[in-house]
């Protein structure tokens, strides 16, 4: 049974027992992210993401590895647009160990200039990393069309100048005023009492009190219609996408059976078409990322230069027959399957079950029940899923390329994409003719 509390600090904890598990999974959940940085601290969620893990007070980043290590644990974190998490998975007799652990990090880190001296030089080279992997930059690139201007629009990591620019009193400004309790949730999962934990959280909590959640404005409607990188690079990258609604709206469930039929799995439409079909392409994939306030659908695929015109007609085809007729019912029986299998599935580790957790009460105010889940996926009606697919149709698309051609390349008209002028037909350029 899924059980809650909230503590005098104003953390929340949410603990959800297994009785057949032999592990613990714990976790911090944390309300900031790279949506809540000005450009100045563009990347301090990032940053406090490395940093909290070079130690305590009381405790070097060695001591802290090794006491993890000593005991099989699993130790990692993670920073989104809207949150962070930090979490340990151990065995269930260890649980002890990761209370002190999580909550020394969280509430008593040092914040030492050295480790950030060091961790810079870590962090420059992880963009460098994404900024030489194709399939990275295209996506990032796609963010930013599709968010322009807007903080949801940029790189996690941050920039090379902000991150260059940070500072160890401008790191503890930004800890001192985000990673407070009432801006945070406690998620345990596995072989756990919850009276437990809640006691052991509020011995370990310290003098930390309050906070709140950061305060943000949702971004404009406007897209920018085409981000084109020119690299010499062997496969075309490409992202087309289009907004839609965001996390809290009701159209979710159908959207996630929309997102399955359109390219979300082996039977899609996208993949058979292209992948099976044509053999144009190794990887296609769609996918439905949800803010707070905005959300996008997104189709990614790499193929040959030479194929990108076939390939992205398939795209836009695809994505106007679905806005224009719907799903089947057997198209709707599957993704229906896919999505109760996949809600099923991911409840049998304590470390999925403990995100749930951690992710549905941060994001949501409430974690639903696995039955309450599979019903309201059950409940998504053919026309649910046809209305939704009518606005992702219609909805002005962001299209992101990286590989060997230019923004001329591409006709913007043919591809819907936002800013392009309705029904216009643009011309061949030069010998090549445009893609799309």
């Amino acid at each position: 049974m899924i059980r809650t509390a909230v503590l005098s600090s104003g953390l929340t904890v949410v603990t959800e027992p297994m009785a057949e598990a032999h592990s613990v999974s714990l976790g911090f959940w944390v309300g900031t992210g790279a949506r809540d940085e000005d450009d100045r601290s563009a990347g301090a969620s990032h940053c406090l993401e490395h940093l909290l893990f070079k130690g305590t007070a009381d405790r070097s980043a060695a001591a802290i590895a090794e006491a993890v290590d000593e005991v099989g644990g699993d130790f990692n974190a993670y920073t989104t647009k809207e949150y962070t998490s930090f979490y340990i998975r151990l065995l269930s007799d260890d649980v002890e160990l990761g209370l002190d652990i999580l909550s020394d990090i969280m509430w008593r880190p040092a914040l030492r200039p050295t480790d950030l001296d060091a961790e810079r030089l870590v962090i420059l080279d992880e963009l460098h990393m994404h900024a030489d992997e194709p399939a990275d930059a295209v996506a990032e690139q796609a963010a930013s069309a599709l968010f322009p201007g807007h903080p949801l629009g940029r790189e996690v990591l941050g920039t090379e100048a902000s991150v260059a620019a940070m500072t160890a009193p401008q790191i503890r400004e930004f800890f001192e005023e985000h990673y407070r309790p009432a801006n945070m949730v406690a998620a345990v999962a596995g072989d756990v009492d919850h009276d437990t934990v809640v006691a052991g959280l509020a011995d370990r909590a310290g003098d930390a009190t309050g906070g709140a959640a950061p305060p943000r404005t949702a971004p404009a409607a406007d897209v920018e219609g085409l981000r084109v990188s020119r690299r010499r690079t062997e496969q075309a990258h490409l992202v087309l996408a289009a907004r839609c609604p965001g996390r809290h709206d009701p159209s979710r469930y159908a959207l996630a059976v929309l997102d399955h039929v359109l390219g979300g799995g082996l039977s899609s439409r996208l993949f058979q078409e292209i992948r099976e079909r044509r053999g144009l392409a190794y990887s296609i994939w769609s996918e439905r990322v949800a803010f707070h306030d905005a959300g996008y659908v997104s189709v990614g695929l790499g193929t040959s230069p030479e194929n990108v015109a076939e390939v992205l007609g398939v795209v836009v085809d695809t994505l106007d027959a679905l806005g224009a007729e719907g799903v089947t019912e057997r198209e709707l029986a599957v993704a229906k399957g896919y999505l109760r299998a996949e809600t099923l599935l991911s409840a049998e580790d304590s470390g999925a079950r403990m995100g749930r957790l951690g992710g549905a009460m941060l994001l949501h105010g409430e974690v639903l029940s696995v039955d309450d889940v599979l019903a309201r996926i059950e409940a998504v009606t053919a026309e649910d899923v046809h209305a939704s697919a009518r606005a992702l149709a219609a909805a002005p698309r962001t299209l992101s390329a990286v590989g060997p051609f230019d923004a001329g390349d591409f006709d913007t008209g043919a591809l819907g994409l936002a800013g392009a002028p309705s029904g216009e037909q643009q011309g061949p350029r030069g010998g090549g003719g445009r893609l799309g």
